[in-house]
């Protein structure tokens, strides 16, 4: 074989490894790339968070370049399946125990990116200015969905009204002590800021998000939910499907919540009716 042969064989086979080692690298790269999608969407229940996330997504798009698009929920029961069919990304309108029991039946689908804030729930009772006006027999409407009845009757336990079984989430079975005989009647969460306004009905205990659509003063509450070590179930999340939670941009996203501007936001827009909580200390 000449030197010439011998030599064009050579660079040919450099050529060769060459391009299998530019085409190793770039499947690497590909691999371990960050996703080229850059838009997201969040779900979210009632419009009263809608600023807030305005402010998120300004600080996703300067800071990560990511584009957060929102879609609206009018309840609790359809942003975590439109999560689990993949219609959207990312949704926050829930705690924990809500996710926790949803999960329950539904094969664990979602799994929590990071803490957003907890909004602690009230007591409200347009005639009365402290809970020791309430009187026997009054009716008090509680949210009839298993962990916000659940965390309603606990409200009600910690401002002396009832006492309940020592249960992680108690229903209206679970009152072991009524000394003034009020009736608890269970509606739903969305419906209970109206039901102040029924003539049968005293008092309610209401979710933040809906008091706010409602325009009702959180400062008129006669009792807010103590935070403590007994409140960390209902921390807000957010949440994506499980196998996504390591999704660098939904990472991107929660980083982009949880900021000094976003406890700026909520102390200015909502006092302490929604407090940051993923640095909280629950004591």
């Amino acid at each position: 074989m000449s030197k010439k042969t011998t030599a064009i064989i050579a660079t040919a086979a450099i050529l060769i490894i060459s391009g299998v080692a530019f085409g190793i690298t770039q499947s690497i790269q590909a691999r371990f790339a960050a996703p080229t999608n850059k838009t997201v969407t969040v779900g979210l229940v009632g419009a009263s968070d809608d600023g807030l996330w305005n402010s998120i997504a300004k600080t996703a798009k300067e800071s990560y370049g990511i584009t957060l698009k929102k879609k609206i929920f009018s309840d609790y029961n359809q942003p975590n399946q439109a999560v689990a069919n993949g219609d959207i990304d990312l949704n926050a309108f829930q705690h924990n125990f809500f996710l926790e029991n949803w999960n329950a039946a539904n094969q664990d689908a979602l799994a929590v990116i990071g803490n957003t804030y907890i909004s602690p729930i009230r007591l409200y009772a347009p005639a009365y200015n402290q809970v020791n006006d309430i009187k026997t027999g009054d009716t008090i409407a509680v949210p009839n969905d298993p962990t916000n009845e659940g965390r309603a009757l606990q409200l009600l336990e910690s401002a002396g009204l009832i006492k309940l079984k020592p249960v992680k989430l108690p229903t209206v079975k679970d009152i072991i002590a009524n000394p003034q005989q009020l009736k608890i009647k269970e509606i739903a969460a969305d419906q209970t800021a109206a039901s102040l306004k029924a003539n049968n009905i005293a008092a309610a205990v209401i979710n933040g998000n809906f008091a706010t659509e409602a325009r009702i003063n959180p400062e008129t509450a006669i009792y807010v939910e103590p935070l403590n070590q007994r409140s960390k179930p209902w921390v807000n999340v957010l949440v994506a499907k499980k196998e996504n939670i390591d999704n660098p941009v939904y990472r991107d996203i929660i980083k982009a919540f949880q900021t000094e501007k976003t406890k700026a936001y909520l102390k200015d827009h909502w006092g302490d009716s929604q407090v940051p909580a993923w640095d909280f200390n629950f004591k």
